[in-house]
């Protein structure tokens, strides 16, 4: 064969494929508008997804998986699973939990509370319950 004979069958060969692709039918496309509301649901179930995995992701709460045994990856791969009206539901959970304090705090909180109100009341003269304290125009004994 010769040089001239292989390029004929490449050119021949090239062009049957390029001429047989362009008979493949092509599927009709429809296009439509997508409403407000189905772009707000997809936008409110992407940051439920953010809100769950900022959460899954945070030091402390690894810290309580591997307390109680469970692997994180796993645990996140069963988030992923999860549909996404789980996923909204968990993420409406996280935001309405108050971050509250423990035991500890809330005790410190209150008895530093109840200290200011004793410390004002002693300054303005209504209450005489320190000593350190100047007393006020209200009890001048």
């Amino acid at each position: 064969m010769s040089y001239k004979q292989i390029n004929l069958k490449v050119i021949a060969t090239a062009t049957i494929i390029a001429f047989s692709t362009s008979v493949v039918p092509i599927v009709p496309v429809s296009a439509a508008l997508i409403g407000n509301d189905r772009v707000a649901q997809a936008q409110a179930v992407e940051d439920s997804r953010v809100i769950v995995n900022e959460f899954m992701n945070r030091a402390d709460e690894r810290t309580q998986f591997e307390q109680l045994g469970v692997n994180r990856d796993e645990a996140n791969l069963r988030v992923t699973a999860l549909s996404d009206i789980e996923v909204a539901k968990l993420a409406e959970n996280i935001k309405s939990t108050p971050a509250g304090q423990g035991a500890i705090g809330a005790i410190i909180g209150a008895g530093l509370l109840i200290f200011i109100v004793l410390l004002t009341t002693d300054l303005l003269g209504f209450t005489s319950v320190f000593g350190f304290t100047n007393k006020g125009s209200a009890n001048p004994t």
